[in-house]
């Protein structure tokens, strides 16, 4: 499969590049950061069989969707028809960290959701101007429910997942298939310095689930997958209850 990846040059997405350039699939990477983007791609080359699964990389930016058209041009240009487009890119800010920057609140709002949905569109259009392909998105267990830790990015997350179900209601019909991926607690560069649960994640862990999931085309996957069970219990908990409990 031709694949290309928003964000995988760290935490979760580095690992589930890994294991598409592992297993033959030939990936193209998308990223802000040059460095990273270049350390990434040498180490995907070395993974993949006979070196011929990396098909290189371009700048792409969250923050600057003047970016967006151009790098999926590029991974045209490199791949040919793209079957897969996977976006893991985000920002991550604490709630009490967001409570004091209104900046930074507006920045993680924008990029979140506004332009993760406008790059979305963007690579909606390129799939299905080839008659299909996947679309998937990690989002965050973050957006089930209103919740005093999270209540900003929060938000972000459950707007993106609320679009994400709405894409695939819409166009599955039409040979798109959108994947909404709800990380929970996972142990990333993302979450350093915040005190795991005692059933926090690893990003090989989720890169598994994530590839069952993009294999077997279920629009949605928790992962952990004991996620599912406690949003479950958290979405049915009254609302007096929710502005008791710190959770």
């Amino acid at each position: 499969m031709n694949i290309v990846m928003l964000g995988a040059t760290r935490g979760m997405g580095r690992a589930l590049a890994r294991l598409l350039a592992e297993r033959g699939d030939r990936v193209f990477l998308l990223g802000r950061d040059p460095a990273e983007l270049t350390r990434s791609a040498a180490d995907l080359a070395v993974r993949a069989p006979n070196h011929k699964g990396f098909r290189g990389h371009a700048p792409c930016d969250l923050s600057d969707p003047g970016s967006f058209a151009p790098a999926l041009r590029a991974a045209e240009g490199a791949l040919g028809r793209i079957d897969i487009i996977v976006v893991t890119a985000g920002m991550f800010a604490t709630q009490e960290e967001l409570e004091l920057d209104i900046d930074r609140t507006e920045q993680l709002l924008r990029v979140n959701f506004t332009n993760t949905v406008v790059f979305c569109e963007h690579a909606r259009n390129t799939l299905m101007a080839a008659g299909g392909g996947t679309l998937c998105v990690f989002s965050s267990v973050a957006g089930d429910r209103g919740r005093k830790p999270v209540a900003l990015y929060g938000a972000s997350k459950a707007g993106l997942s609320h679009y994400l179900e709405s894409l695939d209601h819409r166009f599955r019909d039409q040979g798109l298939v959108t994947i909404c991926v709800k990380p929970g607690f996972v142990k990333t560069g993302m979450t350093a310095g915040l005190k795991p649960p005692p059933f926090a994640g690893e990003p090989e862990e989720v890169a598994h689930d994530v590839l069952k999931a993009i294999d077997a085309g279920r629009p949605l996957v928790y992962s952990p997958s004991i996620w599912r069970w406690i949003m479950l219990v958290i979405m049915h908990l009254p609302r007096a209850v929710m502005r008791r409990v710190g959770f």
